[in-house]
């Protein structure tokens, strides 16, 4: 049975499991997501995850495409939209085709509120979140030393940009738009600024955030995440299987025709390194050992690391979807914690 918990302070109980939809509109058509949301639906999953920048990988001819995908369904279903807690993104800075690829600001937030809106055909949007922060931040394998400086960063600036932010989140929140906020792709520093700026202007507080975390890419551990815990700010892992690689898929410079690393501006990025391979390999040893499939093993770590509120997934087919959904039924043994963590720790940050 599918298990729920808190989405930070808003009251809202989601889905372990949040159905991840980046690949509705490039590699999945209006039809396959129908069945993802039907299978989904059925299996206690309430909780959805899209972004106005998808469908992956982000283009101008693919930017808006999930949500609308998503808002066709709605449009044919309009009685199960209480059955669904969605959520979106505003893109941040960087993306010519998106508001010239400006930073976000309260007038941008308000902007983009209304364009989501009209491609999910529906009246409200239950938690809306900042995809990546105006600042550069120590995502997207940015996190190793000399990628990124904090010193030379104008801490009062990006503090009016966050405040003007929240005055444009209230005014949607006001206006019933939207419900609720959350980050992704941010910092401890970020959640907590958001905090104080929210507490000291009487403003909308963040609920939650979303960042890259899996047996690869496990940074957000201990620090940001028990920071999460204490100020009751949901966790939200992405790409629990670091973009498909953890199931193996792609051991030995195999590229399996439709997954994503064959296509444009995919192919493995930054998670293409020899250091992955080899861990990967001891990941998919561990699962064969204990009758498991890598990707089940994946995902059930990722469950079961405390203060993970929960964590978002994305399948290209149905039986994979079924594959992943099965692994937050599995409570993983002190044997196979063991061994995982030997392959952990031998591997700690592999990109």
């Amino acid at each position: 049975m599918m298990k729920y918990a808190p989405l930070g302070r808003t009251g809202l109980e989601v889905s372990r499991v949040c159905l991840g939809t980046m690949t509705w509109g490039t590699q999945n058509n209006q039809a396959d997501a129908d069945i993802q949301i039907e299978y989904a639906l059925a299996n206690g999953i309430n909780f959805f995850d899209t972004a106005e920048m998808y469908s992956v990988p982000p283009t101008a001819e693919s930017y808006g495409k999930t949500e609308t995908i998503i808002g066709d369904w709605l449009s044919r279903n309009p009685s199960r939209r209480g059955e669904i807690i969605l959520a979106t993104k505003i893109a941040g800075p960087g993306l010519h085709y998106i508001r010239d690829g400006g930073p976000i600001t309260g007038d941008a937030v308000v902007v983009a509120v209304d364009a989501s809106l009209k491609r999910l055909q529906t009246d409200y949007i239950d938690l809306y979140q900042l995809h990546w922060p105006n600042r550069t931040s120590p995502h997207f394998a940015k996190h190793f030393p000399g990628h990124i400086s904090f010193s030379d960063v104008d801490r009062e600036a990006h503090s009016a940009q966050m405040l003007d932010i929240l005055q444009g989140i209230a005014k949607c929140i006001k206006a019933g738009k939207i419900r609720h906020f959350g980050l992704s792709d941010d910092t401890t520093w970020g959640i907590n600024e958001y905090i104080r700026l929210s507490d000291k202007y009487d403003l909308p507080r963040v609920a939650s955030i979303q960042n890259e975390f899996s047996l690869l890419h496990a940074k957000d551990w201990p620090y940001l995440i028990e920071n999460c815990v204490h100020e009751d700010v949901a966790y939200l892992p992405w790409s629990p299987l670091a973009a498909g690689a953890l199931t193996g898929k792609y051991l030995g410079g195999a590229r399996p025709e439709g997954s994503r690393w064959s296509f444009a501006q995919r192919n493995g990025l930054f998670r293409d390194t020899d250091l992955v391979e080899k861990a990967v390999s001891g990941y998919v040893d561990v699962a064969k050992k204990h009758g498991l499939s890598a990707a089940q093993l994946a995902l059930a770590w990722c469950d079961q690391v405390d203060g993970v509120s929960s964590t978002i997934i994305g399948a290209t087919s149905l039986d994979q979807l079924k594959e992943d959904v099965s692994a937050f039924d599995l409570a993983l043994s002190d044997d196979v914690l063991a061994d995982v963590m030997s392959v952990f720790r031998e591997y700690p940050a592999p990109f």
